[in-house]
């Protein structure tokens, strides 16, 4: 059994999509980055890629490379999944925290779930998608930025 962690964090602006866990979300701002922003895919991204002691997604897929530039993270976790499984382990679960204090994100989690769970290939029951604000703390709570955490199991 391989344990990883994963946290990412990206810059809100105006102009762009919100995109989280392959969903677009309706919002007056979006993500910053160089590919889509999705801060949960790629959290999610980093911690297959820790348990499996791959690098992370910096490694795998720098900024400075254009082929990556507005790249749907979904794509990019697929890559990711299939060097996971190639490498001879299988995932276990992924449990997940967005932080956000807006938009409300209930009712997308099991769309996000969903889309998470076939990029994977594995079941809706092995993948744990769950939204928090920091009730207006820091940078999350000023509606600066989003946050997210995921864990996963590899064996």
């Amino acid at each position: 059994m391989r344990i990883g962690h994963g946290y990412d964090v990206h810059k809100l602006v105006a102009g762009r999509e919100l995109i989280l866990g392959g969903c677009k979300i309706p919002h007056k701002c979006g993500l910053l980055g160089h590919s889509d922003a999705d801060v949960l895919v790629h959290a999610i991204i980093d911690a297959l890629l820790g348990a499996a002691a791959m690098g992370d997604i910096g490694k795998m897929f720098p900024d400075t490379d254009s082929k990556f530039k507005n790249a749907n993270s979904l794509n990019l976790l697929d890559v990711v999944c299939k060097k996971i499984y190639f490498s001879g382990y299988k995932i276990s679960n992924i449990d997940s925290t967005i932080i956000a204090q807006a938009p409300k994100l209930t009712n997308f989690l099991p769309i996000i779930q969903n889309n998470i769970s076939n990029t994977c290939k594995i079941c809706k029951s092995q993948v744990n998608v769950k939204a928090t604000t920091e009730e207006c703390l820091g940078f999350t709570g000023r509606l600066e930025g989003i946050a997210a955490h995921a864990v996963c199991l590899l064996i």
